[in-house]
């Protein structure tokens, strides 16, 4: 079957198209690739979206993924169809971005200095999961469907393991999980269990992990789910529209997420620069990255602190000369990733090239926080009746650094991704065991 979409590399110099009918994420020339539609998307969808939420028992129309299907529609499904949907789109049952919308969080919003109308924080960890990755991982398994593999590979730190073995074991798919031996916080390596994975530990960090993942997924056979593939990119970009239909498709003035392998940022640019073009939006939303300082390789290199050369995506001519030498430079000098949020706990972002696109398109902003800003931004969000895991906690930290810096002003909206819930309930617990922590609640002594 000749499928209308195409995987076509992103170096705007290169630009060679291949079949999606495989899983090829590279181009030769070693750029990743992007999935291309032939089509503009009428704007009339809009309202077909939101009726949808009427979804009347039909699980793609729940979906917070799959709501949107004719934006990511790579096989070309009839979209109508739920027989179709049925049998080409997975889904656990539509769960995968239903509850996931912005709220409001006051406390949190005076903790960023901003109005509380002003600010909105969209929890990922409402997915089935736990995370944002089960928005990816739908569009992905439903290509390793597509490609009748028999078994789905990644490197994690742990969500990715999470979601990987949850939708294979839905599918009836083997699922191998590749992860750093000591690095990932016990509730996720238990979910990997519990959902039948084959887990494999590597003497490492995730960087280590990855590459062995991928050495082996190739030798061996199985459909690598990593955030390098495009699919996942595809399922992810569905985050921003459910920011864009709770704003009735008016783009707030900054979006804001985490910063690890950095595949969210590069669905995000790749969503916003999708709905640029098609003329669904009109302003262009800047976009904050926020690096955890032990783990700040994006921070680094974006901003010119190695070899005072700032990195750029420069039109796609990007000096990938500059990226080798820094990743030399911490191996020769045995730096390695390290920060108690886990989950962005990676020194080799695989999207970082992607992820440059997007901060040139936005003219967006990189930044690092502390362990110690995390945990506050955590524990504040927890404040106000929501769970995130202490990645997440980076996002009111960065939000709360560039108003100090008045980068992000008063008046302006935000909208922050707390990308996954809380895994490891003994950061918490050691925070607010402390009473020096800011925002701590330690137990009280009673005496008989």
């Amino acid at each position: 079957m000749e499928f209308r979409a195409k995987k076509k590399c992103i170096n705007p110099s290169c630009g060679i198209e291949y079949s999606i009918d495989n899983d090829i994420y590279r181009c030769s020339c070693g750029f990743l690739l992007d999935i291309k539609y032939p089509d503009v998307p009428n704007r009339d969808l809009i309202e077909i979206f939101y009726q949808r939420r009427n979804f009347g028992g039909n699980i793609f129309n729940e979906s917070g993924v799959w709501r949107y299907r004719e934006l990511l529609n790579f096989i070309d499904v009839d979209t109508e169809s739920l027989q179709e949907c049925s049998k080409f789109l997975v889904s656990l049952d539509g769960s995968e971005g239903r509850s996931s919308r912005p709220y409001q969080m006051s406390k949190v919003a005076k903790y960023v200095d901003l109005p509380n109308d002003n600010l909105l924080l969209q929890p990922e960890g409402y997915n089935p999961s736990g995370s944002f990755k089960d928005n990816g991982m739908a569009a992905a398994v439903t290509h390793a469907k597509l490609l009748k593999v028999k078994k789905i590979v990644c490197a994690s730190t742990g969500n990715t393991s999470a979601s990987a073995a949850m939708y294979a074991s839905n599918e009836g798919f083997e699922c191998d999980v590749y992860i750093p031996r000591g690095e990932i916080a016990p509730g996720k390596l238990g979910q990997a269990f519990q959902f039948g994975a084959q887990v494999l530990q590597v003497d490492g960090n995730f960087d280590d992990a990855l590459t062995l993942s991928l050495e082996l997924a190739s030798k061996e056979g199985g459909y690598t789910v990593n955030s390098l593939n495009p699919f996942r990119i595809e399922g992810q970009k569905t985050i921003i529209f459910r920011i864009m239909e709770h704003l009735n498709w008016n783009p707030p003035d900054w979006i804001v997420y985490p910063g690890g392998a950095l595949g969210n940022i590069s669905s995000c640019g790749k969503a916003l620069m999708e709905l640029y073009e098609w003329g669904w939006i009109k302003k262009i939303p800047r976009v904050l990255v926020v690096n955890a300082v032990g783990a700040n390789t994006f921070y680094q290199l974006v901003n010119g602190l190695f070899e005072d050369t700032a990195l750029k995506w420069n039109e796609g001519r990007v000096n990938t000369d500059l990226i080798d030498r820094f990743y030399l430079n911490q191996q020769e000098n045995n730096i390695v990733p390290k920060t108690q949020a886990t989950a962005i706990q990676i020194g080799k972002p695989a999207n970082i090239i992607k992820a440059l696109r997007t901060i040139e398109f936005t003219n967006g902003i990189v930044e690092q926080v502390q362990d110690i800003d995390m945990m506050d931004g955590m524990a504040i969000v927890g404040l106000n009746g929501f769970d995130c895991e202490m990645a997440s906690g980076s996002v009111p930290a960065g939000i709360m650094k560039l108003r100090e810096k008045e980068l992000i002003k008063k008046d302006e909206i935000v909208v922050g991704v707390l990308t996954g819930r809380q895994k490891d309930p003994s950061i918490a617990i050691q925070y607010h065991l402390s009473k020096s922590n800011k925002y701590s609640r330690p137990p009280r002594e009673l005496v008989n």
